[in-house]
């Protein structure tokens, strides 16, 4: 981080951005001539060209690798820019930083932000997977699926799982009204890359071993795999948690009735270690557990 030049690296980003150089200097209130250094400066760095020579008032011509590098510094900066808004939402202390996964957000936690606003709390959502330094990034409260605890912090199960099969009504009348594990073989299977929601965990259950997992269409979130299923597009191993608006909506169905499988301590409430929890924090991580039932 010492040798990082971070100064360049913003100027040269945002000349990417702007497609020019002179529009990069206006919104840093610096020279043209200023960022021009400064990409110079960037490119005996890295050891390449981030920028090939044009001639006149043509607009940037950034190489592969310099917007590979423009992007990663934008992203970089965007993120440090929400987490500075978010710790100065806190100002008032009625601010709450909520860090959970995509999914898990979407599915389960936005529907039930309102209850946990209760009482002039404002809880912010950020998403994302890790949790490399919770309380540097101004996170209070973090959900997470997986195998907790992890060490470091402090970790409470707030909810257990099913894991289940689920597909569209439509799906379902066009391939014969599928009822047991043995029809799994004829179905379009859609794989989430959870592996706590893999095929092999309910076949090993209830079997279907002539369906081949090893085929069908795989996506990166537990939501897409739902979406997926509800638009027919195959069958998805569900965690009920997640699919339960679908569910109760008419949009996903359960083919093979009460045939599931549990998943105990399959969400966790984690929480950077510390000495002293603000009221606000406190009240929202009573709400989640009482959401959670």
């Amino acid at each position: 981080m010492n040798d990082l030049p971070l100064a360049a690296l913003r100027a040269f980003a945002l000349a990417v951005e702007h497609g020019g150089v002179r529009a990069a200097a206006r919104e840093l209130g610096i020279a043209h001539s200023s960022i021009s250094r400064h990409i110079a400066e960037l490119e005996k760095r890295v050891g390449v060209r981030l920028i090939e020579p044009a001639g006149g008032r043509a607009a940037l011509n950034v190489t592969p690798q310099g917007r590979a590098l423009a992007r990663a510094t934008l992203d970089g900066l965007a993120g440090i820019a929400s987490v500075v808004d978010a710790i100065g939402e806190d100002r008032d202390g009625r601010g709450v930083m909520l860090s959970t996964t995509p999914s898990f957000g979407a599915r389960w936690l936005l529907p039930r932000l309102a209850a946990l606003q209760a009482g002039g709390v404002e809880v912010s959502v950020l998403l994302n997977q890790g949790l490399d330094d919770l309380a540097a990034a101004g996170v209070d409260i973090a959900i997470r699926m997986g195998r907790g605890p992890w060490p470091g912090l402090e970790c409470t199960p707030l909810m257990d799982e099913t894991l289940f099969p689920v597909m569209s009504p439509e799906y379902y009348e066009r391939h014969g009204r599928p009822r047991t594990p043995r029809d799994l073989k004829r179905l379009a299977l859609l794989h989430d890359r959870d592996p706590q929601a893999a095929w092999p965990v309910w076949i090993a259950a209830y079997g279907g071993n002539g369906a081949d997992t090893r085929t069908g269409a795989r996506f990166a979130s537990s939501d897409l795999v739902l979406q997926a299923a509800a638009q027919g597009l195959g069958v998805a191993l569900a965690r009920g948690r997640l699919a339960a608006a679908d569910i109760l909506a008419g949009r996903l169905m359960c083919p093979f009735g009460e045939r599931y499988v549990a998943v105990p301590n399959a969400y966790w409430l984690v929480l950077p270690r510390r000495l002293q929890r603000r009221r606000a924090v406190l009240d929202v991580v009573e709400r989640l557990k009482a959401e959670a039932g």
